[in-house]
């Protein structure tokens, strides 16, 4: 391991107490691995170390799980290739790591649009949760792209709805409820889709059709939609 991991792991080792990773672990975060560190401490960490390829390599292989949420945030965006997502994505083995290099890293490349697709057809829980978590990073980072590219988004999200896996299904809410906020026109089309989930005889598929329908049809929801017009 290169000499500036090292020292970042230590210092990730001193800023750690089992006071947070008891705290992590109540809220259904896998602590096998971790250090009990917060994410503020960690991007505090991150925007010292500045993006660096190398660096971000070197603290993912050391399998701690802080240091592989610092080292979605020290990635080079432009640097990461399809094949080190998927690397990366079947080592996830807690949602709060795969959801962070998600949001701080994947929805950054190119390939995310792609990747989420692929992965929400994935049985494994964590690889399956990071293609809903794309899309709703997607849904909430990515300013430019048309309604249309949302399509298969919520073609998969209806296909996809009957896993009841907590944390699988719990992300195929988050992303029909990103996507359902986007616009008023998205707005429509995710509420379609959720009422036809929550008329479905899986229960996770109801679960998600009725919580999203919850959220989208909010008075709050649909001030803020006709504010952006």
């Amino acid at each position: 391991m290169m000499r500036e991991a090292e020292d970042l792991v230590a210092r990730l080792r001193a800023l750690g107490s089992e006071r947070n990773r008891s705290g992590m672990a109540r809220f259904g975060i896998n602590v096998e691995h971790a250090l009990g560190v917060s994410v503020t401490e960690i991007r505090r960490l991150a925007r010292a170390a500045g993006r660096d390829h190398r660096l971000a390599s070197a603290l993912w292989k050391t399998g701690i799980h802080e240091a592989r949420i610092l080292a979605s945030m020290v990635e080079d965006p432009a640097a990461v290739t399809p094949a080190q997502m998927d690397r990366w994505a079947r080592a996830f083995d807690s949602w709060d790591v795969c959801d962070q290099v998600c949001m701080n890293l994947f929805d950054k490349t190119p390939y995310a649009w792609d990747k989420a697709v692929e992965w929400s057809a994935r049985e494994a829980e964590f690889v399956k949760r990071a293609g809903f978590s794309l899309m709703a990073s997607l849904a909430s980072h990515d300013r430019e792209s048309p309604d249309a590219r949302f399509g298969a988004f919520l073609e998969a999200i209806e296909r996809e709805a009957a896993d009841d896996r907590n944390f699988v299904r719990k992300a195929v809410n988050w992303a029909l409820r990103g996507i359902g906020k986007r616009n008023a026109s998205l707005n429509g089309r995710a509420v379609a889709v959720a009422v036809r989930l929550k008329a479905r005889p899986e229960r996770a598929a109801r679960w998600i059709g009725s919580d999203a329908l919850r959220e989208l049809q909010s008075e709050a929801v649909r001030a803020r939609l006709a504010k952006r017009g």
